[in-house]
């Protein structure tokens, strides 16, 4: 437990922890010190003699208050170390959020990391302040007092020794079972975060199909199983607390048993026996708390294991000497790639070359490999055989700042900052004049965007951009990438969500940027694949065809089948008119 938390703190913070920890540890002992004491000073006090036992009690007197200065000034660097485990580890998890790549960032992992920053750390917080004090005075408090009582009366110190790893076993054993149900738990906690999160999200589409009540059932389940496995927890965890608790009483009777039966023998003084009998009831409430303490340390600990799992994520390696491009010129070399180790391949050798001054297409059925083209490019993963090159360097000799530098990346699917358009837009170049936002909003659209709003460019976009349409997010996410000015330019599916106007207008200006730019843009609709200079039809994460749009249409190959579908399918419309069997779609 005390490796994987410091693990967690990083050595900058590990040394206040430890400190903590230690004390706690001290204090624990020195607290059986002085319970040990008691058994010499009441023996003498309730004794023929009481008289006898003033050093005794002047002993265990100075015990208790080198005791008690200890726990207060344990406590209270218990509280400071909690509060800078808090702020270390969102600091620490955030810091190495931001070196990992962009391709480690699924979907899953956002309930996961919601719940690490959130329960995971307040769990770790609470360590070395709630749980652990406690499960010390359960555990080293009871282990001291045995090893002092053999001063005083092996017999009895013997029989406590051999009940200690009775007691343990039962606490291992309970110990595990909780924290195999929380760990059981958390990852069914996750899911139902995940669906959450997912449904929230989706609330404009559900809400406008008329679904939100029958939308329930991915959510349900998840909740479902929630519930299930915090039942799961409990049902794994009472029985064994409680069999703990048992075990804890089970022992004081066989103790007191013990402590009567030598009375009785004569073996043992009854000023003596007074004193054990103190000693072993005060031990009982300690001990019972241990289970529950234990409970809580295994689902700090399975909190921590979490948190050390990101930490242990590796960010992609950094060459020691970066290699800067000469040029924009992209090049894919057979290169072969798959999300999951040994898993199925989801590129297959892809190879072709986009020069710079040319806008190339990356064309092909859903599923082809498009967007994991511009993803190995931008290097959100690292290839599994083959080179990404740009400007005739490998994306893995340049290094992620210098990399980030040359290529631009207009999402898909657009995130925006609770931020005000200008904003949003300068994220690109915070140094941005006015008149660079202006110049950036002509090219891209934005600027009609800008002026049919009240506030203008003070405009504020709300949590994820959610206060605009999707196709001005779109636009504010191209004038950002615009603003960025860099040689190399990825357009994914950039034109998805803009109508016919301003898809037009984004089609002339990947146009106009390929002029001394290299662009690429993953495309479906046939007015901005007929502007390319080069298309590489991508199918089933190989390169089916490619060249420039008039040699691939006279190969009459696929990429000529897929524009003819897509041009039959821009046609269509409904008609209340019922078609003979060789009527085609109304055009």
């Amino acid at each position: 437990m005390i490796r994987a938390f410091l693990k967690a703190m990083g050595p900058g913070h590990a040394r206040p922890v430890a400190v903590s920890l230690a004390l706690t540890t001290f204090v624990s002992a020195l607290q059986g010190v002085a319970f040990a004491l008691l058994v010499p000073a009441l023996e003498r006090f309730l004794g023929p003699d009481p008289s006898t036992a003033t050093p005794w009690l002047i002993t265990l007197a100075a015990a208790t208050a080198v005791y008690a200065a200890l726990r207060s000034a344990s406590l209270y660097l218990n509280f400071r170390v909690g509060g800078s485990i808090s702020r270390a580890l969102h600091h620490r998890i955030g810091d190495h959020l931001v070196r990992l790549p962009l391709g480690w960032f699924t979907g899953a992992r956002l309930g996961e990391l919601n719940r690490i920053a959130t329960e995971g750390v307040s769990r770790t917080t609470s360590l070395p302040v709630h749980t652990y004090p406690p499960l010390a005075d359960a555990v080293v408090t009871p282990v001291v007092a045995v090893a002092a009582l053999f001063l005083f009366d092996w017999r009895v110190a013997l029989a406590c020794a051999a009940c200690l790893p009775l007691l343990w076993m039962v606490f291992t054993l309970s110990d595990e079972a909780v924290g195999r149900g929380d760990a059981a738990r958390d990852a069914v906690s996750d899911e139902a975060a995940d669906r959450v999160l997912e449904y929230a999200r989706a609330q404009p589409v559900l809400r406008a199909f008329g679904r939100v009540d029958s939308a329930h059932t991915g959510l349900d389940r998840a909740l479902a199983a929630e519930h299930a496995g915090a039942r799961a927890l409990l049902l794994k965890a009472v029985p064994a607390l409680v069999a703990y608790s048992f075990t804890v009483r089970l022992v004081l009777t066989l103790l007191l048993a013990l402590t009567l039966y030598l009375l009785l023998g004569g073996t043992l003084a009854a000023p003596t026996a007074i004193a054990l009998t103190v000693l072993f009831v005060r031990f009982v409430h300690p001990l019972s708390a241990a289970a529950e303490s234990g409970a809580a340390l295994r689902m700090a600990v399975n909190g921590l294991e979490r948190i050390n799992t990101v930490l242990d994520a590796r960010p992609l390696p950094e060459p020691a000497v970066p290699v800067p491009p000469q040029g924009s010129e992209v090049e894919f070399h057979d290169v072969r790639f798959s999300y999951t180790p040994g898993g199925e391949p989801v590129l297959g050798g892809v190879s072709f070359r986009a020069v710079p001054g040319t806008l190339t297409a990356l064309v092909g059925p859903s599923g082809g490999g498009k967007t994991t083209v511009t993803r190995l490019l931008a290097r959100f993963h690292d290839t599994d055989a083959g080179q990404v090159l740009v400007g005739g360097a490998d994306v893995r000799d340049i290094g992620s700042e210098e990399l980030s530098r040359h290529v631009a990346v207009v999402f898909q699917d657009v995130y925006l900052f609770d931020a005000t358009i200008a904003d949003n837009v300068r994220v690109a170049d915070p140094g941005a004049s006015e008149a660079d936002l202006e110049r950036v909003a002509a090219r891209s659209g934005l600027d009609r965007v800008v002026a049919e709003l009240p506030d203008g460019w003070e405009t504020r976009v709300g949590e994820g951009g959610t206060s605009l349409s999707g196709g001005q997010r779109q636009r504010v996410s191209i004038a950002r990438a615009l603003l960025k000015d860099a040689p190399i330019v990825v357009l994914d599916e950039a034109s998805a969500a803009l109508d016919a106007e301003n898809e037009a207008l984004l089609t002339e200006t990947a146009t106009d940027l390929a002029r001394d730019r290299t662009v690429l843009v993953i495309a479906h609709r046939p007015a901005t694949v007929a502007a390319a200079d080069r298309i590489v039809f991508l199918d089933g994460g190989r390169v089916a065809e490619q060249g420039t749009p008039e040699e691939l249409l006279a190969l009459d190959g696929r990429h000529a089948a897929y524009v003819r579908a897509r041009q039959r399918a821009l046609g269509w419309r409904l008609t209340d008119e019922p078609a003979s069997d060789t009527t085609s779609p109304t055009p």
